[in-house]
């Protein structure tokens, strides 16, 4: 009885009102693209798969930047150092490690916990610091670059951590991708379907486990703290403890995003950490809705299309629409244009209704 409640309290949570989306039609709108989502690959080629791995990378980040920022209401220009942490940590492990016996996973979990720790330290002073605002945008940010400085100048051969070497702004290469023993042999995930479809499992749980998450004790007090810190703080709620889990939660999502993709590509380079880098999970979460992690997850993906399409056909304009997207989503649609649609298909639908209801 007890299991059955749980279960319950969790899809209650599924559907709590921190959240958009709820009922049947909504749910079974999810079903249908997770459907589509697991055939894709049976009627799509190699290239197109392992290029879907790569957005689903990023899109754990923006999950975790829309938790920090959106929920949490702190603007946070470090989810690329945590990123570079966490692939850097993956590619010397795994170097000096191997791959045999699942040590990669082992190497994943490691990389992770360290971009944690990290992540704690730096939320620590920041939050118990008092640091908000703009400033904690300029701290993080700060952070992101001295990183990205930092592991560009290790190109000597003295700059290395057992067998690995850093290789400065070249880059490190040569990790191997991650494997999975099995009873026939190791299963090792290069980025075709096998990792398309642990990387889409994974999504899937950390999505759903954000929705519990925010629709919680705990995500409805860093929604109160997002409004009014103060008033939060004089209810009796320690704001910098809640602040400082926020922060240590999104950045760790950060991190898997740079495990991940050290381990779909087998190499990362200081450049995913520099200023270009740090600035565009802000874009993304932006023009998808800061303050719901649905529309965060959509519009995450649909950017990522539209950037690597103009990468591709027009790479010197890229950046350029990214900004101006950017920009015009700051003027027009301050909560996310896809928020926006959401909200104005919702609100026709009600209008439809009272329409109905009065004809009745």
């Amino acid at each position: 009885m007890s299991a059955l409640s749980h279960l319950v309290s969790i899809v209650t949570l599924l559907e709590g009102p921190q959240t958009l989306g709820r009922g049947r039609r909504f749910w079974s709108g999810v079903i249908l693209i997770l459907v589509a989502a697991f055939a894709y690959p049976l009627f799509a080629d190699g290239y197109d798969v392992g290029n879907n791995v790569y957005f689903f990378n990023w899109i754990f980040m923006a999950l975790g930047l829309c938790l920090i920022w959106g929920y949490g209401g702190s603007l946070s220009f470090g989810q690329t150092a945590f990123f570079g942490i966490a692939g850097y940590a993956y590619g010397v492990l795994t170097i000096n490690l191997g791959d045999a016996y699942g040590l990669t996973l082992f190497a994943l979990i490691a990389a992770g916990l360290i971009s944690a720790v990290c992540a704690a330290i730096l939320g620590y002073f920041l939050f118990f610091g008092r640091i908000s605002g703009v400033f904690l945008g300029i701290v993080t940010l700060s952070v992101t670059l001295v990183m990205e400085r930092f592991i560009s100048q290790t190109a000597g051969p003295e700059w290395h951590i057992g067998t690995a070497r850093l290789n400065g702004f070249n880059g490190m290469g040569g990790m191997p991708s991650l494997t999975v023993p099995w009873p026939g042999g190791p299963i090792v995930l290069l980025p075709d379907v096998g990792l398309y479809y642990v990387t889409l499992v994974l999504l899937v749980f950390v999505y759903l486990g954000l929705r519990v998450l925010v629709n919680s004790r705990f995500g409805n007090v860093i929604v109160a703290i997002r409004e009014n810190p103060e008033r939060a703080e004089m209810l009796g709620y320690d704001v910098r403890k809640y602040q400082l889990g926020t922060f240590v939660i999104g950045s760790s999502l950060a991190g898997l995003s740079g495990v991940l993709y050290t381990s779909w590509g087998n190499y990362i380079t200081p450049a995913s950490m520099g200023m270009t880098a740090a600035s565009l999970p802000i874009v993304w979460v932006a023009v998808g809705g800061r303050s719901d992690l649905t529309t965060t997850l959509l519009g995450t993906f649909l950017v990522l299309l539209v950037f690597q399409a103009l990468t591709i056909y027009g790479s010197q304009y890229a950046l350029v629409a990214m900004g101006t997207l950017l920009v015009v989503t700051v003027l027009l649609a301050p909560n996310g244009i896809v928020a926006g649609v959401v909200s104005l298909v919702s609100k026709r639908r009600v209008r439809k209704r009272a329409k109905s209801e009065q004809v009745l």
